[in-house]
């Protein structure tokens, strides 16, 4: 965590994000990603935000989170499997939920799986999709919900985000207009999407 963080702008983010945990029930889909929508770059993200962390942190404790292989590797060792939350992995290498390197994670071989396994697990009400790209592909059809954050940056990457279509709403949104700022002068924002189903 930096230690230039702004107060001011975590103490806007926590009230919105515990609001927003306790309106939520679904499948939600949660990412951050540059003004062009790269998510991702070399396995990792290409931005560091820790007030986006702690947001992410806040809103998707105490439920399951669904994530590929690649998504659960690029997260530091010490931070795996993320605490507090039922961490799924879908791989489809045979054996990999025996190794030393899937310790902490359930692993699924597929989407519908991960999905069924989620619902034995605490805090089922919600269940996030966490990444990377090809999973969030997979599970917009059947998403109720998406949180995104956006970094007021072109930054290049090798993974993009799913585009929300005509089928989804603006719901909440920090701030209402304009931008917050990071301790590190980094401009962000958190929109709330909600899918319409016909």
């Amino acid at each position: 965590m930096s230690n230039h963080e702004n107060p001011q702008q975590d103490s806007q983010t926590t009230p919105f994000t515990e609001d927003l945990a306790a309106s939520l029930a679904g499948l939600g889909v949660i990412w951050a990603q540059s003004n062009t929508g790269v998510i991702g770059k070399d396995g990792g993200l290409p931005w560091h935000l820790p007030e986006d962390m702690k947001h992410f942190a806040r809103l998707t404790t105490g439920h399951p989170v669904i994530m590929g292989r690649k998504t659960w590797e690029s997260f530091p060792e010490k931070y795996r499997p993320l605490p507090g939350r039922t961490n799924i992995v879908i791989t489809r290498q045979e054996g990999w939920g025996g190794t030393p390197a899937a310790e902490g994670a359930v692993a699924v071989k597929s989407l519908d799986d991960a999905l069924l396994e989620s619902q034995f697990a605490p805090g089922h009400g919600m269940v996030w999709i966490i990444g990377g790209g090809d999973i969030f592909a997979q599970s917009m059809d059947l998403a109720d919900v998406a949180v995104v954050t956006t970094v007021d940056t072109t930054t290049e990457g090798d993974t993009f985000a799913p585009e929300l279509g005509y089928d989804w709403t603006t719901g909440a949104r920090l701030p209402s207009d304009g931008w917050l700022t990071s301790g590190d002068g980094t401009r962000y924002r958190i929109t709330q999407w909600r899918r319409t189903k016909g």
